[in-house]
């Protein structure tokens, strides 16, 4: 059975890093704004507060986290942003602690769910380490958002590796998302770890491929920046739409990043 102790290591570890960069900033720093609009780094936060008690209670509470569930479904566009801005409102003194809070909870929840769980997530039911996984693809990209809002440069991890799976098996998700039939065969994803190794997914004689750096092919499943400015390729049709459209995540999948010279 797969053990998902290494992927919870690496989400709590993912939280101490972004930690470590929102703590040294000051009241007047939290209010700065993000590329995501209308966000600051303290919506930054705050959101990730909420989804991390919504993923404990699914994690320790069935009904509460279905009933949880159903409400963001019913207003897939307002209800976690209202929880957002509600937590966004609070001082960096007393969000910060809440944060901490929730992340330590969780962080026990899952190493303590008996083996083979499985907890209700917006429409799905995932593993004890598909949960973290999420978790720490969602960590990694609003600390994206603000390292750039702070102008901070962050060094790229082995922890990458997990956003890179869960992009890879949302690729179907992604062409659904927008309306598209998925396609009928599999891509060859290569890229480049931060240490210049080789991270490869798919069959090796997939004629459709994928290739580029790990850290852009993050960004670009996160959409935490736009195609044109990274260094990732593909091979064949299907694979060249899907770069247009990916995403590691549920739900809207939002205007993303413009390219960066319309962005100046």
């Amino acid at each position: 059975m797969f053990d998902p102790t290494p992927v919870i290591d690496d989400l709590r570890d993912e939280g101490e890093e972004l930690d470590r960069l929102v703590a040294e900033l000051t009241a007047e720093q939290w209010t700065l704004a993000t590329p995501a609009p209308r966000w600051t780094i303290a919506h930054q936060i705050a959101h990730l507060q909420w989804s991390d008690h919504a993923a404990l209670i699914a994690v320790t509470d069935e009904d509460g986290g279905r009933a949880l569930a159903e409400q963001v479904l019913a207003a897939p566009g307002s209800f976690a942003d209202e929880g957002t801005e509600e937590s966004a409102r609070l001082p960096p003194d007393e969000l910060l602690p809440r944060w901490r809070e929730g992340r330590a909870a969780l962080d026990r929840a899952l190493r303590d769910a008996p083996p083979g769980s499985r907890f209700p997530w917006f429409g799905l039911n995932l593993s004890v380490g598909y949960m973290a996984t999420g978790r720490l693809m969602e960590t990694w990209a609003h600390g994206q958002d603000i390292a750039d809002a702070v102008g901070a440069v962050r060094t790229p991890t082995e922890r990458l590796h997990h956003v890179i799976g869960l992009g890879v098996r949302t690729r179907d998700l992604a062409f659904m998302t927008h309306g598209l039939a998925a396609p009928t065969e599999a891509f060859r994803v290569e890229v480049t770890g931060p240490a210049g190794e080789s991270w490869t997914y798919g069959p090796e004689d997939a004629p459709q491929r994928v290739t580029g750096p790990a850290l852009d092919f993050c960004l670009l499943v996160t959409r935490r920046a736009h195609r044109s400015d990274l260094a990732v390729h593909a091979e064949g049709r299907d694979a060249d739409r899907w770069l247009d459209i990916a995403q590691a995540f549920a739900g809207p999948s939002g205007t993303g990043r413009p390219p960066r010279e319309a962005a100046d």
